[in-house]
């Protein structure tokens, strides 16, 4: 072998970058953290990139290889970097396709054809054919994030493969660009060759075929006759036997290549006609092998898919919230297993009868009863638990995970129940356990024994169960790599899986291909040991860093810093927070697209800092705070993210971390102390307003506090609220329940803390606001914003002993009324604390759990109502609108949107807001200008109000305010 980029000394970094930002239109990251960002993907493995290019353009591209090219350096084409196996991080130039590189650049409806650029993802594809009623059939777990360029790469397969094949089986042709800069399309062999055809390339072509005569039979012999098998390089597209069934396609040859041959530009897909209904049958077993067995059985029904729910995926899918009453609709009893059938079609009659024989089928099985799924509301709520699997399986708390190294195996349907038991009891001999879920309908089962990464001996074991793994495969005659590609974690098996011979041929093709080993080199080909411990996310000199002491309570995670680095571990990177299909996370991302803005990128960055990766003082440095300046601290990912990484509090630690090393600067002090000041200050109402009414004092406060002038600060109201409004009040039939006043709605919106009186008496109880020698009571939230934590503990102590009594506790504003239920059990952790937030609810929530007799009026007309982050993060937001729609002839209709991008300060920092307008931009205000005039506009966050009034000209209510107006006096 001659001599490859892979094995020359690495230029000056410095140079190298800024010769390519001179070059290039788009981003060129080459500092520490970004780097580290980039340095791992969803499999185990952690390997620092020498830098990382985001294109504009392909133009971009073919100049940043060039380059790289000049310069000695590797590239790594990635998307979503969800990859499994770790074919997206190696030491080479990243080239970051997701951000900028996803058009859709033509589509032929008539030949039932698109051509897309690499970074489109899935999901947006589909969205953008559905007019047409086209889609692209492949669909990974992953369709909301994964773009086509990783699934090309990958050869995805998705849970329809067995009625829409692979990857490989629905890619007409790519357009790429080689490693010497060449560009060609690869389609059909026979269009490879004609005058136009560059010498390189015909000479490529020519070796290629050659290579697939020689090597036919012992193809033929080798490769195993599944649906699943996307091990190694699709060489058999090269064989006299591909060229007579008309496979002979080489993008075939390049799908599944995990960017190791050429650089996709565009990608040509074979569309199919959406089929618009569908029907599921949920199976119950009670034990694992009858499900496996009862596959087969399955399968002869013509199904569109069947996969595989096991105990373990139903045990932690019940513990996530937002999942719990999906899987609580999906089973009858406690069973073992289920197997989750789908079927697809144009009518229902059809459909039905498919569901009725697939209930006579599991009845003759001797396993009766099927969860029949019709509805389709509930058949999303099924499709976001399949989809979360492989998330469901990695929120288990601890060093010990499920991890992916043999995930992908596929043997016959008929072996299936015989490889699963004699797999598990291997699991056993070695001490660990499996999961299992995913495809049972070609025999590819997602299956990760629980192992700790940390820990040498775990390591061991992880290779032992490799190998004896990968043996049984063969001995049924399987693939061992079935969906997820090689990477680093399976390619060193090609060779016992393969033969000699199959491997010396994948190197033959490379080399053709790459001849100086220029993309993503030692994968699929001359890769390193799998467990080699140096390329781990978790290696040798993995270790916390002495220096940092977390202000909050992380007890619910084991690790170090009182589990602080165990929640932050929690992210395994598979990037459920790039999606944009979600309620609510992540909104920076959705603005920005880029790493450092979403919830991984975050995530990775603290991990990083907080074991010493980004240098001394990492948590307190620019770059941490740069990765967290546009954190809105919305609580999506608490709740959205199937781990449950909760940036919002990794926030406040990175946030108090900084204020005590640097202090707290004159703007975050005027917002952290507003409870103490705003008594006064609304003494004087006119005079605390003038800043919106006068031009240069808007200038002044932009100048010298970094708040935007162009945004108006909330009024100082005259008539603000008043503790003896409630004072004197008769007692209630219904009992007492404490409201908490917020410095919001008491001094800016007073009129909703009224209506709210009005309501709780309505319905039967009266309001008390809690006695105090000082100013009113508080959240804290302000303090904890900025980074003053025990300012914020001793308001949550004072609050708690101002509300002794077991009585609920009512509140208005969502983020102050979440804090008491939230971080008040991080600041004062304890049974006491946890009584307490559990009393505390939103006035809706109280409305939906008592529900008493309000005698209502009717409001006809419709309510576009948008929830705050925070009661969509508890799970708040459905009750908010059963109360509106207590209301007669009013129809509550919830907009669909993630965060207003007011949040709190944000959208008032100079900084800040212009991405405050493109969030609300997003989702939130063009569903505003939608609303004729006679709607009402609700928003229960004051935050969410005043972003609604200053960027649309609407002026958005309280839903308080609306079931005042409906009370019958």
């Amino acid at each position: 072998m001659s001599a490859t980029i892979a094995d020359s000394i690495m230029p000056d970094n410095a140079a190298f970058a800024m010769r390519l930002a001179r070059n290039i239109k788009g981003e060129v990251l080459f500092d520490r953290a970004s780097r580290g960002r980039y340095s791992t993907d969803a499999s185990i493995y952690q390997i620092e990139p020498i830098g990382i290019v985001v294109p504009e353009t392909i133009d971009d591209v073919v100049a940043a290889i060039a380059i790289a090219r000049d310069e000695g350096v590797p590239v790594l084409p990635r998307g979503g970097g969800t990859s499994q196996c770790g074919q997206t991080v190696n030491r080479a130039l990243v080239i970051d396709c997701s951000k900028h590189l996803r058009r859709v650049l033509h589509v032929d409806t008539a030949r039932r054809t698109a051509l897309v650029e690499p970074g489109l993802v899935l999901g947006h594809l589909n969205n953008a054919l559905r007019p047409d009623k086209l889609f692209f059939p492949v669909d990974p777990s992953t369709h909301a994030r994964c773009t086509i360029g990783g699934m090309a790469g990958n050869n995805s397969c998705g849970s329809k493969s067995i009625r829409y094949g692979l990857m490989a089986d629905n890619v007409q042709a790519i357009e790429a660009i080689l490693s010497d800069g060449s560009q060609h399309r690869f389609g059909i062999i026979p269009d490879n060759f004609g005058a136009r055809i560059p010498a390189t390339v015909a000479d490529l072509m020519q070796r290629l075929r050659v290579l697939g005569a020689t090597e036919a039979d012992e193809i033929a012999a080798r490769f195993p006759k599944q649906l699943r098998r996307v091990g190694g390089y699709n060489i058999d597209v090269l064989t006299p036997a591909a060229r007579a069934s008309g496979r002979n396609n080489l993008a075939r040859l390049l799908v599944g290549s995990e960017g190791t041959l050429a650089f996709s530009a565009a990608i040509e897909l074979v569309l199919h006609p959406i089929k618009p209904r569908k029907v599921l049958g949920i199976c119950q077993f009670s034990t694992f092998r009858a499900a496996m067995a009862a596959s087969k059985h399955i399968v002869s029904l013509d199904p569109e898919a069947v996969e595989l729910v096991d105990r373990t995926m139903i045990d932690l899918g019940r513990g996530i919230p937002i999942y719990r009453a999906t899987i609580d609709q999906m089973l009858i009893g406690e069973p073992d297993s289920l197997l989750i059938v789908e079927f697809h079609g144009h009518e229902d009659a059809p459909l039905l009868a498919k569901l009725a024989e697939l209930e006579t089928l599991m009845g003759d099985l001797g396993h009766p009863g099927v969860v029949r799924a019709i509805d389709p509301v509930f058949q999303a709520d099924i499709a976001s638990v399949r989809e979360a699997g492989l998330n469901i399986m990695m929120s288990m708390k601890g060093d010990g995970k499920p991890v992916s190294f043999i995930e992908d195996c596929a043997v016959d349907l008929d072996d299936l129940a015989d490889y699963t038991e004699r797999l598990n009891a291997v699991f056993e001999r070695h001490g660990t356990k499996g999961t299992w879920y995913a495809h049972a309908s070609v025999g590819c089962l997602h299956v990760r024994p629980v192992l700790n990464m940390k820990d040498p001996t775990d390591v061991a074991k992880m290779r032992s169960v490799a190998e004896e793994a990968f043996a049984l495969v063969r001995e049924y005659k399987g693939s061992h790599s079935g969906e997820h590609g090689d990477g680093l974690v399976r390619s060193e098996f090609h060779e016992q899986m393969f033969g000699s011979r199959i491997v010396r041929a994948f190197e033959t093709v490379k080399e053709a291909f790459d001849p100086i080993g220029l993309l993503n080199p030692n994968r699929i080909t001359h890769p390193p040991r799998m467990d080699d411990r140096t390329l781990f996310r978790y290696g040798p000199g993995y270790s916390p860093i002495s220096d940092f002491r977390p202000k909050l309570d992380w007890s619910d995670h084991p690790g170090p810093f009182g589990g602080m680095l165990g929640a932050v571990e929690m992210c395994n990177n598979n990037g459920t927070c790039r999606g944009f299909d979600s309620d609510v996370m992540c909104p920076s991302y959705r603005v920005t697209r880029d790493e450092i803005h979403v919830t991984r990128g975050r995530a990775n960055t603290l991990r990083l800092a907080l074991t010493g990766q980004l240098g001394a003082d990492a948590m307190t440095s620019d770059a941490m705070a740069d990765a967290m300046a546009l954190c809105v601290s919305c609580k999506g990912c608490k709740r959205e993210c199937p781990t449950g990484v909760d940036m919002a509090k990794m926030k406040i630690e990175v946030t108090a971390a900084r204020a005590e090393r640097h202090g707290v600067k004159w703007r975050e002090t005027l917002i952290a102390e507003l409870p103490r000041y705003a008594p006064f200050m609304s003494r004087l109402p006119m005079l605390a307003n003038l800043r919106n009414y006068l031009p240069p004092l808007r200038w002044l406060t932009e100048r010298f506090l970094g708040i935007s002038a162009a945004r108006r600060l909330p009024v100082w109201r005259g008539d603000k609220f008043l503790d003896k409004e409630v004072a004197g009040a008769p007692p209630a039939p219904r009992g007492d329940v404490y409201l908490l006043a917020d410095t919001f709605n008491r001094y800016f919106e007073p009129e909703n803390l009224r209506a709210a009186l009005k309501v709780l008496g309505a319905a039967g109880y009266r309001a008390v606001i809690p006695k105090t020698s000082g100013r009113p009571l508080c959240c804290g939230r302000t303090w904890l914003a900025v980074g003053m934590v025990e300012k914020a503990r001793e308001e949550a102590a004072r609050t708690m002993r101002h509300m002794p009594d077991d009585i609920p506790i009512i509140g208005l504003e969502p983020s102050c009324l979440m804090t008491l239920r939230d971080e008040f059990r991080s600041l004062l952790p304890g049974a006491a604390t946890d009584r307490f937030a559990k009393r505390s609810m939103l006035l809706s929530e109280f409305i939906a759990r008592e529900k008493p007799a309000l005698t209502l009026r009717p409001l006809p007309g419709t309510a576009r109502v948008h929830g705050h982050c925070h009661q969509k993060a508890f799970g708040a937001f459905p009750d908010a609108l059963a109360m509106l729609r207590l209301i007669p002839r009013l129809s509550a209709q919830p907009i669909v949107s993630s965060c207003c991008g007011m949040a709190g300060a944000f959208g008032y920092q100079a900084e800040t807001e212009a991405t405050s307008r493109q969030m609300a931009e997003a989702g939130l205000l063009p569903a505003i200008r939608t609303a004729t005039g006679h709607d009402y506009i609700v928003a229960d966050g004051t935050s969410c109000r005043h972003q609604i009034r200053d960027l649309s000209g609407r002026e958005a209510i309280h839903s308080v305010r609306l079931l005042e107006r409906a009370l019958i006096d």
